[in-house]
């Protein structure tokens, strides 16, 4: 069974582009430099870091723009609004032997979703195609109003919550479903 890679984590490339590897981390509220854009009214901007790092002893041309990047919200993989103005993409630069070149890239979603963030991306390296990989992670899970007794409205049906309720009605502690 496939398993995402938790936001933080590496991802190493296995194919012809061994050495060669990717994270996606720094997942955290933030609102965007050059201000907020219309489209994101209501929402929540969120800001999160894709680095690519060459542990190899040539180098490889990156490229990441926003056509290569999936940004999913909420128990239902709904799509966060992804700022293409605001964000910093990597394109076409040459990553030298043992550096690293980061991309931060500005998100928005609704407020009671982002406690659950998927993040795909699929890079270019030298006019390839790489494959796509999947990181998971979200903003303010440990806070009071998605912990016990009160979930936020899009991580009710998450399995963690389904676990939460689980042990809850195991333990006799919570309410009975």
């Amino acid at each position: 069974m496939y398993e995402p890679n938790v936001v933080g984590d590496w991802q190493e490339y296995d194919d012809g582009h061994a050495g060669l590897r990717v994270r996606v981390h720094g997942l955290e509220k933030a609102e965007p430099p050059r201000g907020r854009d219309d489209a994101a009214e209501g929402l929540v901007y969120f800001r999160f870091r894709v680095t690519v790092e060459n542990r190899t002893t040539v180098h490889f041309g990156i490229h990441l723009e926003d056509g290569q990047l999936d940004v999913r919200v909420g128990a239902d993989g709904e799509s966060a609004f992804l700022d293409w103005r605001n964000s910093q993409f990597i394109e076409g630069f040459d990553v030298y032997p043992l550096r690293r070149v980061t991309s931060v890239l500005y998100a928005a979603a609704p407020q009671g979703c982002v406690s659950l963030v998927d993040i795909q991306v699929q890079l270019k390296v030298d006019d390839e195609w790489t494959e796509r990989y999947l990181w998971s992670g979200g903003i303010g899970a440990q806070e009071p109003s998605v912990g016990v007794g009160a979930r936020a409205d899009c991580a009710q049906d998450s399995l963690a919550a389904q676990v939460i309720s689980y042990l809850e009605r195991e333990a006799g502690s919570g309410p009975a479903a």
